[in-house]
């Protein structure tokens, strides 16, 4: 073998070396972009979980506080649950409850359920 030959099958192997590594470099570029987005999609469903979780047991406290009770006051039910107004009302209109039409001097609102207050009933 001679000396041109030598050189022509190591510019050959270099030139396989390089298609393999840019090839090897790419799969793991994809690769490590799926895993960056499957562990983002667990991540987010972890902690969806955890919020579900937290509106269960806050809505099943409403649900006995406004069984046992008329008409409720946001500020008491927002109390007891541990939220915010955003989230109380929200999980409030989900349990199927209403607040009240009519306004308290005080500003303060009611909420009662919609089986014990329908919409057309006054109050």
């Amino acid at each position: 073998m001679n000396q041109i030959d030598a050189r022509k099958l190591a510019d050959e192997l270099l030139k396989n070396t390089q298609v393999w590594i840019a090839i090897i470099g790419l799969l793991g570029g994809i690769f490590g972009g799926l895993l960056v987005i499957g562990g983002n999609f667990l991540l987010n469903w972890v902690q969806h979980r955890k919020e579900e979780a937290l509106d269960t047991a806050r809505t099943r406290l409403l649900k006995q506080l406004l069984e046992t009770a008329d008409w409720r006051e946001l500020s008491i039910l927002r109390r007891v649950i541990g939220a915010d107004r955003e989230t109380t009302t929200r999980l409030l209109i989900e349990m199927h409850a209403r607040g009240s039409k009519k306004p308290r001097e005080d500003g303060e609102e009611l909420w009662g359920l919609i089986s014990k207050h329908a919409l057309n009933a006054i109050e």
